[in-house]
């Protein structure tokens, strides 16, 4: 699969259920181009499902493992993966420790993995399959008790959890205060969690993001409209040697992973 064809597959799956994009990609980009920084994927820590699951595909592509991050309080383990080609996006991995979850909640987990053929983890498509398995509301209700995180995996699948506007690379914008005010005008809702601005120049990334749009999911037993996809803008500063950083910063990750969370 091409590099071109996988992204706009995974932006065609994601406008289904985040139509606010649509509407912040013409009002940030004005007409002009508007270049991605990366996109961000979920998935669980079992066995053919984790991260390496995912990258092999990534690694086809002509991608390679930028850095490993780690996330204590939600307990996730991560990876970002980059192009050889410096404009093509980079590709946020994380994985939840399934072991971290009460018995109840590792129950239902492990039943949502074993109703996947693992013919799918087989292909570059998985990326944007979807949601392979059969959830009902009540199981829904029970990880999100326990761990957002899982819960949205649970109802949403694979897909692309957020897509990330470069700041750097857009027209007629010189900081992120600029790109929060435009937005906060146009009425879109911010991630406040740490701040609407998480990281720093001194961090060498800045980032900020709306709060997930709301979609209705079908479930096993029933419909409900709950938060799916949101908008990410990142603002990257130059490292001692020039080139721009090209990392995350797990303490403001940390606080974007809060952009689907309902308590919002």
């Amino acid at each position: 699969m091409t590099v071109d064809l996988f992204f706009e597959r995974l932006w065609e799956q994601y406008l289904a259920v985040t139509p606010s994009a649509d509407s912040i990609h013409q009002l940030l980009g004005k007409g002009a181009e508007v270049v991605n920084d990366h996109i961000a994927v979920r998935t669980f820590n079992l066995p053919n499902t984790g991260v390496d699951a995912f990258a092999k595909h990534l690694i086809a592509m002509g991608y390679r493992k930028g850095g490993e991050y780690h996330f204590a309080n939600k307990h996730l383990d991560a990876a970002h993966f980059e192009h050889d080609d410096p404009t093509v996006p980079k590709v946020f991995i994380s994985e939840l420790q399934v072991e971290s979850l009460s018995p109840e909640s590792q129950a239902i987990v492990q039943g949502l993995a074993a109703q996947v053929n693992n013919d799918l983890y087989q292909r570059p498509e998985v990326f944007f399959s979807g949601r392979p398995w059969q959830l009902s509301y009540a199981e829904y209700q029970t990880l999100l008790n326990e761990s957002e995180y899982a819960a949205w995996l649970a109802a949403y699948g694979y897909r692309a959890n957020h897509f990330t506007i470069s700041v750097n690379q857009l027209a007629g914008m010189d900081d992120l205060q600029q790109v929060n005010q435009q937005l906060k005008e146009a009425g879109f809702s911010l991630n406040t969690a740490g701040g609407e601005i998480k990281g720093s120049p001194e961090v060498l990334l800045e980032q900020s993001a709306t709060l997930a749009d709301q979609a209705e999911v079908v479930f096993s037993d029933s419909k409900h409209s709950i938060p799916s996809c949101f908008y990410e803008f990142a603002l990257r500063y130059p490292k001692p040697n020039g080139e721009l950083y090209s990392g995350f910063v797990e303490a403001s990750a940390d606080k974007i992973f809060s952009s689907t969370d309902r308590s919002h």
